[in-house]
């Protein structure tokens, strides 16, 4: 059944279930590609072109900018690096690459945070047609051992304070990875450990002095791989998304069709802030935007304390989120309204309603409520600088209450985006009904979903559920060397992305659930965990929550992050009495934060075997420190169970006790 809307066209019928494969809604188009996808122009074969054709019409603007140090160690203002220093910089550390016998088509890797020179060896790896393979800034040793032989990355460009774990793998994948050159300088010691093992070590400046200005570039095609990107994972060994010229390409240019035609593009004067990690696909794709847009990306500096300051410091115009980064802003603004006493309270909660029911008419942003902006809502624009008029969220669904507290109060325009190994759906701009979905296919993509009978989503009824596939120009090639599982995924030209969605009546796509997060209770139900998760989260009282299940248990548990502010003051008005942490300990605490999470639960009607019968409170949030999150801040199921394996097995034994009647 096709579903006609405003947003979305249908280019192909659904079809039935057929010999064993499920059955498939229609194919959708953006309303904007209703004639057909995206295509690049001719002549267009590498993103490198983004970077060279902006230095020719900017050559002089600011592009890479980064915090001055002090020798107090207080920063001061950002220093800039023009166009025409970057593409300079990039042209010889490209042509020091290629005289360290690295060729066209072999991979470099990057390992470090977010800075200018992440972007230059980036762009100097583009400039000679060589594959660069971003590191996690995240990942582990092992990890980076693995990327490094599986990828056969020969030159790899890494940030100082990441040398040690490089050098700790180098025994093992020196006959791959011959050259390091550190993001700054590199010590005597470093050099002397890396010559043992037969391997060059250059500082920054070193390999520079090595490249030439005066060097010619090879051809390039838009079939050649750009990037291989490896993916975190929540499970397994990392696996390499390859994503050729053309994907990167046809990305950014997406970025730019979709802006064009529902919001303002990127010029010359914005101005964006990066602190999402590069070595993700989000935020490099919004960094070659800027770029080809000729606009300027200033860096954090790597530390999430300092992280309003650097926004304070450069007025960006352009932020790109996570969900977990915005759901900490929002808590962080109603702590502080709360705090402000009963009258500023009341004044908020007006302009508040007052504003959304204007958003709610489909009033644009900026008419919504000006009056009220400057009045009430100013401050909050002002703690991210003061210019922003463009939020971006990606990475994973972003909670409804959030993305509506942020569209009201942040006096600016908010987009969600949905991105899975190139494929991409964005809402539109102040189209307020697109409010908690990922929006509508970008006019490279085609979308369809299709049927999950295990799980009960029908992609044919009237309200089409099931697992988004994707089709188009953006998709990533394949995994590297891993046929099998590209072969599981990509099914007849359809990527198979393990997200389940529902199609909104105005043709956005909601995220519901997870394919793989599901598993069954020894009774027999069904579990979609994430679902489950997302519900509780939108009790006030905690900020991260982990639900366990399996298949021998009849009940689930959690481990749940309270939010400090609100068990203190529950602490407080109860006479009870000690730190954050002994408070997470507390029976009667527990108790309080269970009872309220399976009320928030019951009031948007989970089913009795999918509420909590204990949870365990943590005081130090999920972290990438201890291998729990992905730096997408997606949980890692596997390495939780491991991490709190003793506590859950605690929790199974209080419940089972709690429950058996007293003879």
């Amino acid at each position: 059944m096709t579903m006609p809307t405003p947003y979305t066209v249908a280019v192909e019928d659904a079809t039935p279930e057929s010999g064993g494969n499920p059955s498939a809604g229609p194919v959708y188009r953006s309303i904007y590609a209703k004639d057909g996808l995206l295509q690049l122009p001719t002549g267009f074969e590498s993103p490198w072109q983004f970077f060279s054709d902006s230095v020719k019409r900017n050559p002089g603007n600011r592009m890479l900018g980064r915090r001055r140090t002090n020798g107090d160690s207080k920063a001061g203002s950002y220093v800039w690096l023009t166009y025409q220093e970057a593409y300079d910089a990039a042209i010889r550390m490209g042509s020091a690459i290629r005289k360290c016998g690295v060729n066209p088509g072999d991979c470099c890797g990057i390992y470090g945070s977010n800075c200018p020179e992440w972007i230059i060896s980036m762009e100097a790896c583009n400039s000679q047609a060589i594959t660069y393979v971003p590191l996690y800034d995240t990942l582990g040793a092992n990890a980076v051992e693995f990327i490094i032989n599986h990828a056969e990355v020969s030159i790899a460009f890494v940030q100082e304070n990441k040398l040690a774990s490089i050098f700790s793998c180098l025994p093992r994948c020196s006959t791959r990875l011959k050259t390091i050159v550190c993001f700054t300088n590199v010590s005597s010691v470093h050099k002397k450990e890396a010559e043992e093992l037969g391997v060059s070590c250059y500082s920054w400046e070193e390999f520079y002095q090595l490249g030439s200005l005066d060097c010619e570039l090879p051809s390039k095609q838009k079939t050649n791989i750009c990037t291989i990107m490896y993916t975190s994972g929540t499970t397994g060994e990392p696996k390499g998304v390859i994503l050729n010229n053309a994907a990167i390409m046809a990305e950014v240019l997406s970025v730019d069709h979709i802006l064009l035609l529902t919001d303002k593009v990127a010029t010359e004067e914005d101005s964006y802030f990066s602190f999402l990690p590069l070595a993700h696909v989000y935020d490099q794709i919004m960094e070659t935007y800027c770029i080809y847009k000729g606009s300027s990306i200033g860096f954090w500096r790597g530390d999430i304390r300092f992280l309003l300051d650097d926004i304070q410091e450069l007025k960006p115009t352009i932020f790109s989120g996570v969900p977990r980064v915005y759901d900490r802003i929002y808590s962080g603004i109603l702590n502080k309204v709360s705090s402000g006493g009963s009258l500023r309270k009341m004044l908020f909660d007006y302009a508040y309603n007052y504003k959304l029911g204007y958003l709610s008419k489909g009033v644009p942003q900026e008419k919504a409520a000006p009056l009220l902006d400057k009045l009430v809502f100013d401050k909050i624009k002002e703690a991210f600088g003061g210019r922003v008029r463009l939020f971006l969220s990606g990475a994973a669904p972003l909670p409804r209450h959030v993305e509506e507290f942020l569209r009201v109060t942040s006096c600016a325009t908010l987009s969600q985006g949905y991105e899975s190994c190139g494929g991409c759906l964005t809402s539109i701009a102040n189209v307020f009904t697109m409010m908690g979905t990922v929006g509508v296919p970008v006019t490279t993509i085609e979308v369809r979903l299709e049927s999950v009978p295990d799980m009960g989503y029908d992609a044919l009824s009237s309200t089409p559920r099931g697992e988004i596939c994707l089709r188009g120009s953006t998709l990533f090639s394949g995994y590297h060397k891993r046929q099998d599982l590209t072969e599981d995924v990509l099914i007849d030209g359809w990527f198979h992305t393990g997200d389940i969605g529902e199609w909104q009546p105005d043709g956005s796509m909601k995220i519901i659930d997870r394919k793989k997060n599901i598993f069954k209770l020894s009774q027999g139900e069904y579990v979609a965990v994430e679902n489950i998760e997302n519900i509780f989260l939108q009790c006030p009282l905690i900020t991260s929550i982990w639900v366990y299940g399996n298949s021998f248990e009849s009940f689930l548990v959690g481990v749940a992050v309270p939010d400090q502010k609100a068990l203190e003051d529950w602490a407080r008005n109860h006479n009870v009495t000690g730190d954050f942490k002994s408070l997470c300990e507390n029976l009667s605490a527990r108790k309080y934060i269970l009872d309220e999470l399976n009320s928030n639960g019951q009031k948007h009607h989970l089913r009795g075997f999918e509420l909590l019968k204990a949870i365990h409170l943590e005081p130090y949030p999920f972290d990438m420190e201890r291998d729990l999150i992905t730096p997408t801040f997606k949980l890692k199921r596997p390495q939780l169970l491991k991490y709190y394996k003793e506590r859950i097995a605690q929790l199974y034994e209080e419940a089972k006790k709690a429950a058996k009647p007293i003879s």
